[in-house]
Formats: structure tokens, sequence, C-alpha cells
């Protein structure tokens, strides 16, 4: 029971109730026990057989539904020896209702792990080490470790004198406090293998003297031993596999100064950034505008003297004056591409290399160049980074580069906001372990040579019908006046698809006023051309007539690998850290 004060005198009071059963849960629990009280162990088998989703490795046993029976009269009724070994009503609602026994999505690696690295997307970090804004916030080790445990794979280093003889990490043109590059080292060392056993990439940005490149290749060298990988990708026809370089650490270097990009904003466009609120932008306003990319268009030709080589006349990366033993380190190397986009994209046979395009190039590069992207990612790596105006640390629109094949979307992960959201749920897929496979029609070329079209327009693939049933454990999670001071919440959630343009969808259910427990039973219905790509989009507002909704918990999740059924959807706040308690029951249903 909670009260609520009115009028500083008057209390009214509402009961937090503990949720039944919905209609959905009756359903299938009467089918499944033909009529009994009870569903047996050998029924529970028979239910998750028909729910089953062989491909993601979720095929269970008898002995798995006897396991999860005893899991349930244990976790519920606190026993360790049980006089029965079947399910009530209520446990088997207790049991759907749990996001431990009953996830939405599996948690083991599962797809094929022995392709090359090319053909995977994989968990990029933009300055890994900014504890928050771009211009004036700290450089730490810190954040470096916080993302590679949630599951980050390549981290980004910005390298640059201290004094004459010492490195530190630092975003240059800025007001940001530098770290020791051995603090970041140590960061990398001991978080690198905690959540996911596959490589982890290092970028470095480059702004050293041959002298201090030495001196960074003996600090790599003695803090990474033989965790560290050679490899002559110059004279390289294909890349090793995820599965060949577990527990490896690879590096890259990459064109220096990015950050100048933020000299090309007008003095207008200073401190226009995304994600201002709770919530951010939609991720349809995460693409640039037409004004924006115009002012590529006038350079997006003359790449090698933009990203790729301004700000590098003062040492150059890639020539002779390179220390070996640092040279030596690398292996993955940044293109340095000449004579325009065109030719940054030429495909090479004999080689592997790496090209950096800022988000506006990219979609600049789509629309122009869409076919040359492809076939540039089936073999090398693309790596895409934030416009330089986004000083607070907000994020961009990663579906135009994932539709184009590019593997590492660097993401601010340090920000928050619906754009991070997305990112986030497109690597809870494969296990989290960081490396997602690309899907095959990424990857084919036909007999003609034809390969994807991202621009092009296809016919819907698959529909998936998501049902919102009820919510609970706000209460658990949040203060009793955290939404409002006199009554308890009025929830209602937002659901839809992120990925191909023609996906995009996103639909609301009604506002249930009053309750802790919310009871929807909405349907709703996604045709999908790009079922591969897409993303489960899932919000919960609280519904405030006279100011902004206030955020009710998020969760986004990939498509390809949702269980079908009835499923217990864990919700996570703004930065991605999942709720105690809070949750949704939902039903998914491919037709």
């Amino acid at each position: 029971m909670g009260s609520y004060r009115m009028c500083l005198v008057f209390k009214r009071r509402f009961r937090v109730t503990e949720p039944g059963p919905v209609d959905d849960v009756r359903d299938v629990f009467h089918r499944y026990a033909e009529g009994e009280a009870h569903m047996s162990p050998e029924q529970l088998q028979k239910l998750m057989a028909d729910e089953r989703r062989e491909d993601l490795g979720s095929r269970r046993s008898l002995e798995d539904a006897e396991r999860l029976v005893d899991e349930v009269l244990r976790r519920k009724h606190h026993i360790a020896k049980f006089t029965r070994r079947n399910l009530t009503l209520e446990d088997f609602n207790y049991l759907l209702f749990s996001t431990e026994l009953n996830p939405p999505i599996g948690d083991k690696v599962h797809q094929k792990m022995d392709a090359p690295l090319s053909h995977y997307f994989i968990f990029t970090g933009h300055n890994s080490y900014l504890t928050g804004n771009q211009l004036s916030s700290k450089c730490s080790g810190l954040p470096i470790a916080d993302a590679l445990r949630k599951g980050v794979r390549v981290v980004e280093l910005d390298l640059w004198p201290r004094g004459k003889d010492d490195v530190c990490v630092k975003h240059g043109g800025t007001l940001t406090k530098h770290v020791k590059l051995g603090k970041c080292l140590e960061s990398i060392k001991a978080n690198a293998f905690t959540t996911s056993k596959y490589p982890v990439i290092i970028t470095l940005e480059d702004h050293l003297t041959p002298k201090l490149q030495s001196k960074v290749a003996k600090m790599i060298t003695q803090t990474f031993g033989e965790m560290l990988y050679y490899h002559d990708s110059e004279s390289c026809k294909e890349f090793p596999s995820p599965e060949e370089l577990k527990g490896k650490i690879l590096i890259s270097t990459k064109p220096p100064k990015e950050y100048l990009e933020a000299n090309d904003a007008k003095d207008g466009e200073k401190g226009k950034d995304s994600d201002e609120d709770v919530w951010g932008k939609e991720p349809e306003e995460l693409i640039s505008t037409q004004s924006e990319l115009d002012k590529v268009s006038s350079n997006i030709n003359c790449i090698n003297q933009d990203d790729e080589e301004r700000g590098s006349r003062d040492f150059d990366t890639s020539c002779s004056l390179q220390a070996p033993e640092y040279k030596r380190l690398i292996a993955i190397h940044a293109g340095k591409p000449k004579g325009g986009l065109k030719m940054a994209l030429k495909v090479d046979p004999d080689k592997i290399r790496r090209l950096s395009l800022s988000e506006q190039q990219l979609e600049k590069a789509v629309a122009s160049h869409g076919a040359d992207v492809i076939r540039f990612t089936q073999k090398n790596f693309l790596r895409i980074y934030p416009k330089g105006t986004r000083f607070n640390s907000s994020n961009y629109k990663p579906q135009i580069g994932w539709m184009s094949g590019a593997q590492m979307i660097a993401f601010n992960m340090q920000g928050y906001g619906r754009a991070l959201w997305l990112m986030q749920g497109m690597f809870r897929a494969n296990g989290g372990c960081g490396y997602v496979k690309k899907p095959d029609f990424l990857m084919n070329v036909c007999p003609n040579g034809q390969v994807f079209d991202p621009n092009g327009n296809s016919s819907p693939k698959k529909t998936l019908k998501v049902k919102v049933l009820m919510g609970d454990g706000w209460h658990l999670d949040f203060k009793k006046t955290h939404f409002d001071r006199f009554s308890p919440p009025d929830f209602y959630v937002r659901v839809g698809i992120a990925g191909a343009p023609a996906d995009k969808a996103m639909e609301k259910t009604e506002v249930k006023y009053n309750t802790w427990t919310p009871i929807w039973n909405e349907e709703f219905t996604f045709q999908l051309t790009v079922p591969e790509l897409a993303l489960l989009r899932v919000e919960v507002h609280e519904y405030d007539n006279n100011e902004k909704d206030d955020f009710g918990g998020q969760t986004c999740l990939p498509v390809s690998e949702l269980r079908k059924g009835i499923r217990a959807v864990p919700l996570y706040n703004r930065k991605g850290v999942k709720y105690s308690s809070t949750r949704l029951l939902m039903r998914f249903e491919f037709v």
C-alpha cells in the first residue's frame, strides 16, 4: 500500500498489487497442461520445443525442462526439496516473467566465428578515454575499462607528446585533461577479455616523433607481451578470423587529427548537438541536414587532403620516418588514399587496409558510390566516426553504416540517448561478444559482379508481431514519488523498428493511469524488408500532461535473435545499465 499527500493535508492511498497471469499466459498454460491444474516437465518441454529457435542453439531436452521446473520452485517457494515436480499457473507465470529464466534473446555466442575479421560488425568506441564531453572532460583509463566490460572491442587512443620524452593520451586542441598512456594500456590489459574472449583492436591516432614512437612500441610490447598479434596486412589477401584471434590485441594506425573536422563547422553551428535531454533525438533525426551534406560534397572527392592527410604534414604516420619497431606492431594499416573517394574505395586483391570516413562523408559516399562501398567492406575495414560538432559526446544513426557493410561504427560510449541504445541493442546479438556476423547479402557477389545496393528498395521478407502484455518492477527500482508526487505513475510503451528506411516504424500503447503494474494487451505488426539488420525499439514513458514525459526504461533487441512466444524483456536506464526488477512481458511472433 502506498500513500500520496494531496493539498498538504489529505492522503490518497493506492495498493501495489502483485500481478496475476494475463490472458495470454493463461491460454498457453491451459493448452499445454491439457486442462489440468499443473504442467509437467514433459509438457513444458513440448512448449519449449514448439517455440524453440534452433538457429540460436536453444533446443531443450527433458532434463532441461526438469531443471527449469526445479529452479522455479526453488526461487518462488524457497525450498530445497520438492514434494512435487510440476508447475501451477502461478508458477508458470513466475517462469515467463523472469528475465533470467525466460529472456527474449540468447546469451551464448552462436554465429560462426571462423570467417575473416572483415566479415563482422565490431563494437567500436570513439575517443574511448574521455569521461564526458569532447571539449573539457577528463581523460582516464576508467571509461576504457567500462567500455571493454560492456563488450566494446575497438578502443581509440590519441597519442601526444608530453614534453620531449613522454607520451600522454588526450583530445588534442581542446581543454581535456591528459592521462598517462601507461594507465590506458594497463586498463586495456586488465579488462580486455573479462566479457569477451574475442580480439581487441586498439586504434592509435598518432602525433608523435619517431623517438616517441619507439618509446610507445616498447611500452605496448612490455604491457601486452604475448597478447599482441603481429600481422603484415600490406601483403595479405585475407585477414584471420575472430576465432583464430581469441585473446589477442591488435594495433591499428588511423589517420591523425580527425578532431580538426570540428573546424569545418561555422560559428553559427557550434554547440548544435543532439542528445540534450534524457531521450535524445529519433533515429531519423540523427542524419545530416542537406546543408551539412552540401558542405561535405565540395571536398568528398578530395579525401586525401581532408581527414586522411590533414594535419599529418608535420609527421606522416605511414612514411619511412616511422620507427621500425613501432611499424612492426601495426596489424591493420590505415589506408592513405590518393585521387579521391573513388580511388580510396578501390579494392587491392593483395592488401587489406582500413579507411576512415566521418558520418557525413559516409552518407555522401553511400549516395554516390554505394556499390563501391559494399565491395570495399567485403574485404577491407571501414571505420565511421562522429562529426566534429558533437561536442557533448552525442552520436549518429548507425544503420547507414551497417547497411553499407562498415565494420567499425565508432560511437561515444560515454554519452547516452537513442542512437547509443541502438548500438547497444545491435551488440546484444551473438551473446554480446562484440562481433556480429554480417548478413550474407552484404558479402554476396552475383555472377555479373553486382553487389547489394544500399539505396535500393525491396519487398517485405518477414512480418513481426509484437504484443505488449504488461509491466512490473518500477516500484522496486524507483522511489514512490519519482514519477508523480501525488499518485502512482501513468505508463505507456512506445515500440517500433529501427533498420532499413522502409522498415522504420514507431507505435505506442494507450496510457494506463495510476498503476505500478500496467496491463496493456496491445499488439503491433511490422513488415520488414531487411530483417537481418532490424532492431526492435522499446521505450516506456510516464505520461505527463504538463511537462515532457518521464523516462521509465528502454531496450533495443536484434530482431534476428528474438525468441518467439511470451518473453520477459528487461529494461535498461538511459546509459544502458539494466534495472534490477523493471521489465515488460511481451509476445513475439513471426509470420
